[in-house]
């Protein structure tokens, strides 16, 4: 892993959070989240809240 990897590894546990944190407090957003079928769904879905988790570290 490098280092540019590596910091993109923890920016995306940072958004990972911050989602989880936004689902946990909205009711409306948890439930959107739920009726997710796919992973790209959720990616979709988190994008359009502004959170960027869709690249896993290795891809650019």
């Amino acid at each position: 892993m490098t280092k540019k990897d590596f910091e993109r590894f923890l920016l995306k546990i940072e958004n990972l959070n911050k989602l989880v944190d936004l689902i946990k407090a909205s009711p409306e957003k948890y439930e959107l989240f739920i009726k997710c079928k796919s992973h790209q769904e959720v990616v979709d879905l988190a994008s359009q809240w502004g959170f960027d988790i869709g690249k896993r570290w290795g891809e650019s």
